[in-house]
């Protein structure tokens, strides 16, 4: 592992192939159709990130049938723009309602909401605007100047840490479940089902194909996890909205404070700013924590290092600086896990690695090989730069304005969610058993939400089913023929040829029966402090 590590961080970053892949994105990048593109992303994920209840998830799932037509490229391009507009859009409610658009702008409410009753508003909204940009761009700077490394490190990572990986991936089930682990284990194997259908890979075996003759045909493919996702998220959230009536803020809303005095107040908070877009980078970085987790941790370190902790939660402009520098710091470490083994740390990543997919892009060594998709890795990273940019203008540009889109009314909303929903699932493939798919994980969903089983963990399931099956079969294949039962199966975890897959395999088992380890020692400390 130490062998591995070092020898990627022993890479020059002067590689010279992907220096030139790197001129090429930026090539790519600069013209109108990508800028627009981008432009376009940022927009809607601002709308749907500032609409409490429909969020990035939501907005990445009803645009990701939409990029079929589209470059590979160019559709990723859109779907992580709506990611990371979504992102800041969430503070928008947080400040002028209390009521964040995405559970990652939580944290903003305790601050931003008590600024927008002192008559403060618009500083609030600068302020969001500017740290979320800010943090956005150095995180994502930070990304490119250290890839070299990173990408050294992922081509070194074989079939067997694949496999390994994708089932790190799925123990972290236990810990993104919050409530009942029976109920996310259950969640997680049901994703796992899913995959089941159809025709697998490696095998070429027919599995759960049934019905009438049609039917039997549209399931060779297997079930469409687009489908799935848009059901689980649009669908879902749809029927859970039609319960509230009128327009999300209940009230007139006034925005006073001023834009200049935002920005005045952001930048006099580097420290604050940097420190909390560096948590949201490394804690996004870690599957299954996500931007609520960074969120949180950015604003208490922010409080624990204050000279004056008493003024958070009455207006103080750190408490907004830390919270979404912290979301927007998190879009880059997410995305690291993401495309580069398939595991999603939350559901809006896991709407991205589908969106790879669908577009025959394959999370892991190719994403960052130069004769591979590194090209359109860069370009993902440079987009998110331009993304913030856009962000920043948009932001203090429309301060003003932004008290609107609390007042859209849900009778617009929904059917127009649902319409694009319905289109751009049949589009996928002209399936009909896609519409099918659709309505049937659409009420699954909701009823998930509403009965507390984790809809993060059947994701997980689905997403990565497929991933752990095919590098299990291909890691089988290349083991050793000498032991064809063991040998075959150390591939996966001989600590002296593969000293990465048996860090893999510890962790792995650290996961899993690290809270019953824990459990059992606070039992042990709690029986000998009352002896």
């Amino acid at each position: 592992m130490i062998d591995v590590v070092s020898a990627a961080l022993a890479v020059t970053p002067l590689d010279v192939s992907n220096v030139d892949v790197f001129f090429g994105a930026l090539e790519q990048l600069l013209e109108p159709g990508t800028l627009g593109l981008i432009f376009a992303g940022i927009l809607l994920g601002i709308v749907v990130g500032a609409l409490p209840g429909l969020g990035p998830p939501l907005g990445m799932a009803i645009i990701l049938p939409l990029t079929a037509p589209m470059e590979p490229s160019n559709g990723i391009i859109l779907l992580i723009s709506v990611y990371s507009g979504a992102m800041y859009g969430g503070s928008i409610t947080a400040v002028l309602i209390n009521a964040p658009g995405v559970s990652s702008s939580a944290a903003t409410t305790f601050d931003g909401y008590p600024m927008s009753k002192q008559g403060r508003a618009a500083t609030a909204l600068s302020i969001s605007a500017t740290a979320s940009a800010i943090a956005g761009l150095f995180t994502i700077a930070a990304l490119i100047i250290f890839s070299p490394a990173l990408i050294a490190l992922i081509l070194r990572v074989g079939t067997a840490e694949y496999f390994l990986v994708a089932v790190l991936g799925l123990a972290m089930i236990v810990v993104v479940t919050k409530g009942s682990m029976a109920k996310g284990l259950l969640a997680g194997a049901a994703g796992l089902l899913v995959t089941t259908v159809g025709t697998a890979q490696m095998t070429g075996e027919r599995r759960y194909v049934f019905g009438p003759e049609s039917l039997r045909f549209e399931l060779i493919d297997g079930i469409s996890f687009v489908a799935v996702l848009i059901g689980l998220f649009a669908i879902a959230e749809m029927m859970k909205l039609a319960g509230q009536q009128g327009s999300i803020a209940q009230t007139d809303i006034e925005i006073g404070g001023g834009v200049v005095d935002g920005i005045k107040e952001t930048f006099a908070r580097p420290v604050t700013m940097i420190k909390s877009g560096f948590i949201g980078m490394f804690v996004g970085a870690v599957p299954g924590a996500g931007a609520t987790v960074s969120n949180f941790i950015a604003y208490s370190e922010a409080v624990r290092s204050s000279d004056d902790p008493g003024s958070f939660g009455q207006g103080n402009a750190a408490g907004v600086v830390a919270s979404e520098a912290s979301n927007n710091g998190t879009v880059a470490g997410s995305i690291i896990p993401a495309i580069a083994f398939g595991i999603p740390g939350s559901s809006s990543t896991a709407i991205l690695i589908g969106g790879l997919l669908m577009h025959g892009l394959t999370p892991g060594r190719s994403m960052f090989d130069a004769g591979g998709e590194l090209l359109t890795t860069y370009v993902m990273l440079l987009a998110l730069l331009v993304g913030n940019l856009i962000i920043l203008l948009f932001g203090l540009s429309m301060v003003t304005r932004l008290g609107i889109l609390t007042r859209i009314d849900t009778n617009y909303i929904i059917p127009f969610v649902i319409v694009l929903s319905f289109l751009g699932t049949y589009v996928l493939d002209y399936y009909l058993v896609d519409l099918l798919t659709l309505v049937v994980f659409g009420i699954v969903g909701f009823y998930m939400v509403r009965h507390n089983y984790s809809v993060i963990a059947f994701v997980l399931g689905v997403v990565l089913g497929s991933i752990a099956e095919d590098n299990f079969w291909r890691g089988l294949l290349l083991g050793n023929d000498d032991f064809p039962v063991i040998g075959s199966y150390s591939i996966f975890v001989d600590p002296t040829q593969r000293p990465l897959a048996a860090v893999l395999t510890l962790l792995i088992f650290v996961i899993l029966f690290g809270p019953f380890i824990k459990r059992w020692f606070d039992g042990k400390r709690r029986a000998s402090n009352a002896d």
